[in-house]
């Protein structure tokens, strides 16, 4: 039985830390994701949309902590109660959106790791029976080497996913596991492979007032495209910069274009406000927040490969 308990408590620490790691480089993933659940159409407790950003951090540090906390066997009493709680939100979520076929990916795994809705729901059964089954054997889960290790690990693993969120919410995740990556292929991305999956790369246009110039960009060598997928939220601060960078990439011979879902209308007071130096494009707000984080962000295309991926706060980091 203390054997059974040792597995138990490596697959659900294993499998904790993994699901927080893959989301943590990247918590806007998962912000976008609690927006769906809390969303009219889903939860209907719309209220708490602005809240999605800091309820995804908390879950994602927690999943990384007490993952770690069970392993080393840090306070474990709290540690398995803890964790009983959490996967009992994430039965709920993954089971209602299996049922209630809501939310096609429930993001479980962030975009590294697609999972249906049922098989991320039968994930989350096999993790709270061996929760349960560590809740009766709590007595069996000892510290590794000491308590003051256990302490050690536990607080270094908060304090190191605190530090990653600051990073990765101030720049750009860490590792991008979406179709537009730095040195993916736009083109290859959207092209369809008979295996009756959609291709990572869909719904991507750059439309002007007529037509659909994405075919046109995605040939050129020198592409740079200003991503504001919501001018409401998008921190305007970033624009005297991002201005700079693509007046100097025109001087380099690149074609500049900005890019957003939002109103013309809007665009074109922006562009008069900031003095902004190009043209907007149209494009999907679900597609452009899935290309990239940054809001403003720029996105360096060679013949339709990303070279270059960056929130507006590093732009000085571009090469030409």
């Amino acid at each position: 039985m203390k054997i059974l308990v040792q597995i138990a408590r490596i697959i659900v620490g294993g499998l904790f830390i993994f699901s927080g790691f893959v989301k943590l480089v990247d918590p806007i993933g998962s912000q976008y994701k609690f927006q769906e659940y809390f969303s009219e159409t889903v939860l209907d407790i719309e209220f708490l949309i602005p809240y999605a950003l800091p309820f995804a951090i908390l879950l994602i540090v927690a999943e990384i902590v007490l993952g770690f906390a069970i392993l080393v066997g840090w306070r474990s009493k709290l540690t398995v109660w803890s964790l009983l709680i959490l996967i009992i939100v994430f039965l709920f979520l993954t089971w209602y959106s299996a049922y209630y076929n809501k939310v096609t990916d429930c993001g479980c795994f962030g975009d590294a790791i697609k999972l249906s809705p049922w098989e991320s729901f039968y994930k989350d059964v096999i993790l709270t029976i061996l929760i349960v089954f560590l809740t009766f054997r709590i007595s069996d889960i000892k510290p590794i080497f000491s308590k003051s290790f256990a302490t050690i690990i536990t607080y270094l693993s908060l304090f190191v996913s605190l530090y990653i969120t600051y990073h990765v919410l101030t720049h750009l995740p860490i590792i991008d596991f979406r179709a537009y990556a730095v040195g993916k292929n736009i083109n290859e991305g959207m092209e369809y492979k008979n295996d009756g999956k959609i291709p990572p790369v869909h719904d991507f246009s750059l439309e002007d007032s007529q037509n659909d110039l994405a075919p046109e960009l995605l040939a050129k060598e020198k592409v740079m495209l200003i991503i504001v997928y919501n001018l409401g939220k998008s921190d305007v601060e970033g624009f005297p910069k991002i201005n700079e960078v693509a007046n100097k990439a025109k001087q380099k011979g690149y074609t500049v274009y900005g890019v957003s879902a939002s109103f013309s209308d809007d665009l074109l007071l922006a562009q008069e406000k900031h003095n902004l130096s190009f043209e907007f494009l149209f494009c999907d707000e679900t597609t452009l927040k899935t290309m990239i984080r940054g809001n403003p962000g720029i996105m360096i295309l060679n013949k339709g490969t990303v070279t270059q991926k960056y929130n507006w706060i590093d732009a000085d980091k571009i090469t030409y």
